[in-house]
Protein backbone atom coordinates (compact mmCIF):
# COMPACT_ATOMS: atom_id res chain seq x y z
CA UNK A 1 0.00 0.00 0.00
CA UNK A 2 1.16 3.68 -0.88
CA UNK A 3 2.15 5.97 2.19
CA UNK A 4 4.24 8.56 3.13
CA UNK A 5 5.23 10.19 6.31
CA UNK A 6 4.85 14.07 7.61
CA UNK A 7 7.56 15.05 9.46
CA UNK A 8 8.95 18.36 10.98
CA UNK A 9 12.96 18.24 10.79
CA UNK A 10 15.42 21.12 9.45
CA UNK A 11 18.20 20.99 7.63
CA UNK A 12 20.76 21.29 10.23
CA UNK A 13 24.05 21.40 7.77
CA UNK A 14 21.57 24.42 6.55
CA UNK A 15 21.27 25.80 9.91
CA UNK A 16 24.85 25.35 10.81
CA UNK A 17 25.73 27.52 7.39
CA UNK A 18 23.55 29.95 8.75
CA UNK A 19 24.71 30.24 12.51
CA UNK A 20 28.70 30.09 11.35
CA UNK A 21 27.14 33.60 8.66
CA UNK A 22 25.43 35.01 11.29
CA UNK A 23 29.07 34.46 13.71
CA UNK A 24 30.82 36.09 10.83
CA UNK A 25 28.67 39.53 10.02
CA UNK A 26 28.76 39.76 14.15
CA UNK A 27 32.21 39.70 14.41
CA UNK A 28 32.49 42.38 11.82
CA UNK A 29 30.08 44.60 12.53
CA UNK A 30 30.44 48.21 14.00
CA UNK A 31 27.93 48.56 16.70
CA UNK A 32 29.00 45.01 17.92
CA UNK A 33 32.50 46.31 18.22
CA UNK A 34 33.80 45.96 21.87
CA UNK A 35 30.58 44.23 23.33
CA UNK A 36 29.40 40.99 24.73
CA UNK A 37 27.75 40.61 21.24
CA UNK A 38 27.67 36.72 19.91
CA UNK A 39 25.57 33.87 19.16
CA UNK A 40 26.31 29.86 19.03
CA UNK A 41 24.67 26.92 17.98
CA UNK A 42 24.66 24.03 20.67
CA UNK A 43 23.00 20.66 19.74
CA UNK A 44 19.27 21.72 18.91
CA UNK A 45 19.42 24.79 20.67
CA UNK A 46 20.67 28.41 19.39
CA UNK A 47 22.37 31.05 22.11
CA UNK A 48 22.36 34.58 21.55
CA UNK A 49 24.52 36.72 24.09
CA UNK A 50 24.12 40.71 24.40
CA UNK A 51 25.08 43.29 26.50
CA UNK A 52 21.54 44.67 26.91
CA UNK A 53 18.19 43.70 25.36
CA UNK A 54 18.50 45.73 22.68
CA UNK A 55 21.71 44.51 21.25
CA UNK A 56 20.00 40.75 21.68
CA UNK A 57 17.33 41.49 19.50
CA UNK A 58 19.82 43.07 17.23
CA UNK A 59 21.77 39.50 17.22
CA UNK A 60 18.49 37.81 17.06
CA UNK A 61 17.80 39.77 13.80
CA UNK A 62 21.00 39.14 12.05
CA UNK A 63 20.19 34.78 13.04
CA UNK A 64 17.00 35.60 11.39
CA UNK A 65 17.66 37.15 8.31
CA UNK A 66 20.92 34.40 7.46
CA UNK A 67 18.38 31.50 8.61
CA UNK A 68 15.99 33.13 5.47
CA UNK A 69 18.90 33.41 3.09
CA UNK A 70 19.81 30.05 3.28
CA UNK A 71 16.17 28.80 2.74
CA UNK A 72 15.80 27.70 6.82
CA UNK A 73 12.17 28.73 8.26
CA UNK A 74 11.76 30.45 10.77
CA UNK A 75 9.08 28.40 12.01
CA UNK A 76 11.25 25.59 13.80
CA UNK A 77 12.85 28.46 16.27
CA UNK A 78 10.89 28.60 19.03
CA UNK A 79 11.03 32.38 19.13
CA UNK A 80 8.88 32.72 22.55
CA UNK A 81 12.14 31.93 24.76
CA UNK A 82 12.80 34.63 27.92
CA UNK A 83 16.31 36.37 27.83
CA UNK A 84 18.42 35.91 30.99
CA UNK A 85 20.07 38.66 32.73
CA UNK A 86 23.50 37.33 34.46
CA UNK A 87 25.40 40.18 35.68
CA UNK A 88 26.04 42.87 32.70
CA UNK A 89 25.67 39.88 30.05
CA UNK A 90 21.61 39.03 28.93
CA UNK A 91 21.09 35.68 26.84
CA UNK A 92 18.56 34.01 25.16
CA UNK A 93 18.79 30.09 24.24
CA UNK A 94 15.83 29.16 21.32
CA UNK A 95 14.96 25.71 20.75
CA UNK A 96 15.38 24.48 17.61
CA UNK A 97 11.90 22.09 16.75
CA UNK A 98 12.29 18.66 15.96
CA UNK A 99 9.28 16.07 15.45
CA UNK A 100 5.50 17.10 15.49
CA UNK A 101 3.76 17.23 18.65
CA UNK A 102 0.89 15.28 19.49
CA UNK A 103 -1.68 18.24 19.81
CA UNK A 104 -0.35 19.12 16.28
CA UNK A 105 -0.07 15.45 14.90
CA UNK A 106 -3.72 15.50 15.95
CA UNK A 107 -5.19 18.45 13.89
CA UNK A 108 -3.19 17.08 10.75
CA UNK A 109 -4.93 14.00 11.42
CA UNK A 110 -8.26 15.10 12.03
CA UNK A 111 -7.66 17.65 8.55
CA UNK A 112 -7.04 14.49 6.69
CA UNK A 113 -10.58 13.03 8.09
CA UNK A 114 -12.56 15.65 7.29
CA UNK A 115 -11.54 16.21 4.09
CA UNK A 116 -13.64 12.42 3.75
CA UNK A 117 -10.45 11.10 1.64
CA UNK A 118 -9.69 7.34 1.02
CA UNK A 119 -6.38 7.76 3.21
CA UNK A 120 -5.49 6.98 6.07
CA UNK A 121 -3.65 8.81 8.91
CA UNK A 122 -1.76 7.50 12.09
CA UNK A 123 0.33 9.37 14.31
CA UNK A 124 3.85 7.45 14.98
CA UNK A 125 6.12 8.73 17.70
CA UNK A 126 7.05 12.59 16.11
CA UNK A 127 5.36 11.77 12.62
CA UNK A 128 2.33 10.98 11.03
CA UNK A 129 2.03 8.21 8.43
CA UNK A 130 -0.01 8.43 5.54
CA UNK A 131 -1.28 5.31 3.73
CA UNK A 132 -4.06 4.76 0.78
CA UNK A 133 -4.52 2.68 -2.16
CA UNK A 134 -3.90 5.03 -5.03
CA UNK A 135 -0.39 7.51 -5.16
CA UNK A 136 -2.71 10.28 -6.19
CA UNK A 137 -4.87 10.37 -3.23
CA UNK A 138 -1.94 10.34 -1.47
CA UNK A 139 -0.73 13.74 -3.44
CA UNK A 140 -3.85 15.08 -2.78
CA UNK A 141 -3.75 14.71 1.13
CA UNK A 142 -0.40 16.27 0.72
CA UNK A 143 -1.59 18.97 -1.26
CA UNK A 144 -4.65 19.38 0.87
CA UNK A 145 -2.11 19.87 4.14
CA UNK A 146 -0.26 22.48 2.39
CA UNK A 147 -3.01 24.50 1.91
CA UNK A 148 -4.62 23.98 5.25
CA UNK A 149 -1.53 23.91 7.81
CA UNK A 150 0.01 26.83 6.91
CA UNK A 151 1.67 27.19 11.17
CA UNK A 152 3.68 24.32 10.88
CA UNK A 153 6.97 23.80 8.38
CA UNK A 154 5.87 20.22 7.39
CA UNK A 155 7.98 18.20 5.04
CA UNK A 156 7.15 14.87 3.82
CA UNK A 157 9.18 11.74 3.21
CA UNK A 158 9.46 8.16 2.97
CA UNK A 159 7.03 8.07 -0.23
CA UNK A 160 6.37 4.33 -0.74
CA UNK A 161 5.00 2.99 -3.79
Amino acid sequence: MPSFDIVMEPDMVEVRNAMDQSIKEIETRFDFKGTEAKCELNDKTVVLYGDSDFQLEQVLNVVVSKMARRNVDIRFLDLNAKSEKSGKIVKQSIAIKFGIETDQAKKIVKVIKDEKMKVQAAIQGDSVRVSGKKRDDLQEAMAILREKVKDLPLAFNNFRD
